[in-house]
């Protein structure tokens, strides 16, 4: 099927991120009558009704929701396509909409993505910063970082980095509680608790570094837990308790002393860092560039060869986004 006017797919997503077919209609510029008769041009040229009508608003429907997550891809890239033409330089262009975890983001990702603002000043950020897992399509995003193994196989991934978790702590916490020699010592410390997707992570895992005897699983215990993993980062490095997570989340204070790593003797599971995108067709130029400076950047960290290392980090190097399998 042609599609006869690219300004009807527009309308369509307009209306459908308003729920007002006038809202759509003022956002380009047209009247509410020309808008109305645009979306029924569509409708019957598909043979599908595209927006169930109530009191309150436009509800897509089912096969509006599938002409959406095509549209908005294809009419970025119909404007990312025309951007490099006028300037005629291939310049990156356009707006990204990044999903990332909390603490990721605040702790590693902020200084990296200032750095490639200012290399591709013609890119836009949008950044959405929350632990709670984005669908990438149905929150629009363009591309989300995921800590953790992904749950489903059909999204197009690449992995950027591969970290375990470590258990640390504050020099001033430690100088007042001591330090804990095993596992089990944890259930006599203040643990602090953050949320993942499946609950409250206060089951930590660990095996004997050196591959002796298996898995055993302590479910810890503590005053204080958060939706936010970056505010029990910083109530770590405060002194008020035991923290375990991704190194990629911790290096830096390691590094500068402000937390110090536990039961070194023992090895939690590794914790892979993802980066998720929509569809393996239709990448933007600017979306995949982004990705691919976010994996010179994981891959530029220290291993534990180099000087002050953060033992444990395994950079990742995958070649290109691929499919996750």
């Amino acid at each position: 099927m042609i599609f006869e006017n690219l300004s009807d797919l527009q309308l369509v997503t307009h209306t459908a991120r308003s729920g007002s077919l006038s809202a759509a209609g003022r956002l380009m510029g047209i009247s509410p009558a020309a808008a109305s008769a645009a979306l029924k041009r569509l409708e019957r040229q598909l043979g599908v009704r595209l927006f169930e009508r109530s009191t309150r608003a436009l509800r897509p429907t089912t096969e509006c929701q599938t002409l959406l997550g095509y549209a908005d891809r294809a009419l970025d890239l119909l404007a990312e396509a025309g951007s490099l033409l006028s300037t005629g330089q291939g310049a990156l262009v356009g707006r990204v909409r990044l999903a990332g975890p909390s603490d990721l983001t605040r702790s590693v990702l902020l200084p990296w993505l200032d750095e490639f603002l200012m290399l591709h000043p013609g890119v836009q950020l949008s950044l959405s910063v929350s632990d709670r897992v984005q669908d990438v399509v149905r929150d629009e995003v363009d591309l989300a970082l995921r800590l953790g193994e992904l749950a489903d196989s059909r999204l197009v991934a690449r992995r950027l980095a591969t970290s375990d978790r470590i258990v640390c702590a504050s020099p001033a916490y430690l100088a007042r509680h001591g330090a804990p020699q095993s596992p089990q010592d944890l259930l006599q410390h203040n643990c602090l608790t953050f949320h993942l997707a499946r609950g409250v992570h206060d089951r930590w895992r660990f095996t004997a570094a050196d591959g002796s005897g298996g898995w055993q699983e302590v479910r810890v215990r503590g005053n204080r837990t958060a939706d936010d993993a970056a505010i029990v980062h910083q109530w770590a490095v405060a002194g008020v308790g035991i923290l375990c997570k991704s190194r990629l989340d911790v290096w830096q204070d390691v590094q500068r002393g402000a937390l110090v790593p536990l039961l070194t003797a023992w090895k939690s599971e590794d914790y892979p860092l993802n980066a998720i995108l929509p569809s393996g067709r239709f990448v933007p130029a600017r979306v995949r560039a982004l990705v691919d400076f976010l994996a010179v950047k994981f891959a530029a960290l220290p291993s534990d060869q180099a000087p002050h290392a953060v033992q444990g980090f395994v950079p990742g190097g995958h070649a290109a986004v691929r499919p996750n399998r």
